[in-house]
């Protein structure tokens, strides 16, 4: 039952660190090939809640910081394979008896060992298939794996408990460790029918020479946060904040493109070009100009607005409610409908009327590093 709940708390708590994974996940994929690969996401995906499971099987569930008394000593086992003498002693299993052999598989001594093995069973067939680890990386890993757990369990969870509450066993090390072997060879079996990790970089690759509906909006949001970052640094040595928005803006959508090929920090990162007919100085600088009041501007100035209806207008603490979350609630689809759009790969009317074009500078999959 423990375990059925340990896994149950993984899959609750994946979504969150899934989310803190994602925005690091998709700067990277599209820094490295362009695009981002379905099957990459699920392998990668996949091993996260993989990790997570087998963490949270470690971990939980967790004791009364008051039930916690063991000394360390108690809680630690350093005689290799005790785990024999343990089998010997405790099970009822009898050779010259079948019947008694359904019941050892159910008792402690004998699942406790299996599930050792089992647990790092993924781990060598994710890091054999997904990650290229020579059989030596994988045994490597999996035990340093393994004594991750094993220290984990005994500082007391890193400290929170005044004492190990639960046993560091030399065994646990030498099962983990066998198990990602273990599932280096069984990887083998399936590696034929998969495709290869550099036939999913290559299709990475091919599919990155186009810009995705996805990767104009992650270069829209990185813009704006770096642009953000370098207004800060620039306010610094301005009094004007007028001033330093304006010289911001000159430096980062303007200067920088010169500088770096019609690039900004952001589209250079994300291996973005914007390509222009003719004048495209001058096109750039009213784009990201309209750019900043459409998207910025003119919805800050529409949920300020309800303030003035509010003064104008005369209305009650209710009603006013009811404005401001009608605003929110228009906001929400104009920011929604044009995403949509975007993510159809359809070129949006203003990107229309400044004719702009964005040209994909990722490499060639033979320059894949």
């Amino acid at each position: 039952m423990n375990y059925i709940t340990s896994i149950k708390t993984a899959i609750f708590a994946f979504p969150i660190i899934a989310f803190l994974f994602t925005i690091p996940f998709i700067l990277h994929q599209y820094h490295k090939y362009g695009s981002i690969h379905k099957l990459r996401v699920c392998i990668i995906y996949s091993f996260i809640l993989y990790l997570m499971t087998v963490y949270f099987l470690v971990i939980l569930p967790l004791p009364k910081v008051s039930e916690v008394t063991n000394s360390v000593s108690e809680m630690m086992q350093l005689q290799p394979f005790a785990f024999i003498q343990d089998f010997i002693k405790e099970t009822s299993l009898v050779i010259s008896d079948p019947s008694t052999y359904l019941k050892a598989l159910k008792e402690n001594c004998f699942y406790t060992v299996v599930f050792n093995i089992f647990m790092t069973i993924p781990f060598g067939m994710y890091l054999r298939y997904y990650f290229k680890c020579s059989l030596k990386k994988v045994m490597i890993s999996s035990f340093f794996l393994s004594l991750f757990f094993e220290v984990t369990q005994l500082t007391g969870l890193y400290f929170i408990y005044p004492a190990p509450y639960r046993l560091f066993d030399v065994d646990d090390l030498i099962m983990n460790t066998l198990g990602g072997v273990l599932g280096f060879f069984i990887m083998g079996l399936f590696e034929k029918v998969l495709p290869t990790r550099e036939k999913i970089d290559e299709d990475s690759i091919k599919e990155g020479e186009t810009v995705s509906g996805l990767r104009r909006i992650t270069l829209f949001f990185l813009d704006a946060f770096l642009y953000l970052i370098f207004l800060l640094f620039v306010s610094f040595f301005l009094k004007s904040w007028n001033q330093a928005v304006l010289i911001s803006f000159v430096f980062y959508f303007l200067l920088f493109p010169m500088i770096f090929k019609k690039q900004t920090l952001g589209s250079k990162f994300l291996n973005v070009q914007f390509l222009y007919p003719n004048y495209w100085v001058l096109r750039q600088s009213f784009r990201m100009l309209f750019y900043f009041f459409y998207y910025l501007f003119v919805p800050f100035y529409l949920l300020l607005g309800t303030s003035f209806l509010k003064e104008f207008l005369k209305l009650s603490t209710h009603e006013t409610v009811l404005l401001f979350f009608g605003a929110l609630l228009f906001l929400f689809f104009f920011y929604l409908v044009h995403i949509l759009i975007i993510l159809m790969k359809r070129k949006i009317y203003y990107d229309h009327f400044f004719q702009v074009t964005y040209q994909s500078t990722i490499g060639k999959a033979s320059d894949l590093k």
